[in-house]
């Protein structure tokens, strides 16, 4: 290849890059404004059932905040403050190692399908997804995405191997591929791993309004088997 023939390709490819950077940029923008406008609207709309349930975990049980604060790991490693719906007995951190043995997943995750700490109204919060309802807070704040892999645990981060961690590159989110399964309690921990590293590759805005719509058509249906 002669010289005019390198100087064109390395051109090319530099215009590339750039249009790719471009497309990156934009799609950020884009994907924060709609975070933005979306759980402040969801906020808005849904302000009434959370007060009801806020009322409701009081009267269920009157020990403890009915907003439940849980450190995460968030985008590139950066520690922040989550807020749910309790829907579990207070004492619920202490008994998970009491627990461990029953873990139904396996990897550093805990998941327990009859789980024993979850309260009775728990358990509807949980099935319908009300008790992430405060998450839209954390969405404004910019800690987390609507879309994005969950986040998860300090300590469950701190068992990933080098390929795992890669799910840390992006903001974390409401709903990713897991979240939007139906069957997502059957999927192994590396079978959930690699869904998060899929969509790091896939994803567009596109991608993100089609996992909206499944996880609301998933959440309608009841089918998450959670």
């Amino acid at each position: 290849m002669n010289n005019d023939a390198l100087l064109l390709s390395s051109e090319a490819g530099g215009r590339s890059a750039d249009v790719t950077y471009e497309k990156k940029r934009l799609y950020s923008f884009l994907k924060r404004f709609f975070d933005v406008v979306l759980s402040l609207g969801a906020l808005i709309v849904f302000s009434p059932l959370l007060l009801v349930v806020i009322i409701l975990i009081s009267l269920w049980d009157g020990k403890g905040h009915p907003i439940f604060v849980q450190t995460r790991v968030g985008k590139n490693g950066k520690l922040f403050k989550l807020y749910k719906l309790r829907s579990m007995c207070l004492d619920a951190e202490a008994l998970k190692e009491k627990l461990r043995k029953y873990n139904e997943m396996d990897g550093p995750a805990f998941k327990m399908k009859d789980d024993p700490r979850i309260t009775g109204i728990g358990k509807f919060i949980r099935k319908t997804n009300i008790d992430e309802l405060p998450q839209l807070v954390n969405i404004l704040k910019g800690d987390m995405s609507i879309v994005g892999p969950r986040p998860a645990l300090p300590d469950e981060v701190a068992q990933y191997s080098e390929n795992d961690r890669k799910r840390l590159l992006v903001t974390p989110g409401l709903t990713c591929y897991w979240q939007a399964s139906r069957n997502r309690n059957d999927i192994s921990f590396e079978q959930w791993m690699e869904m998060d590293r899929q969509y790091i590759a896939d994803r567009s805005l596109e991608t993100d309004a089609k996992l909206i719509f499944k996880t609301m058509y998933v959440i309608i249906a009841h089918r998450d088997g959670r």
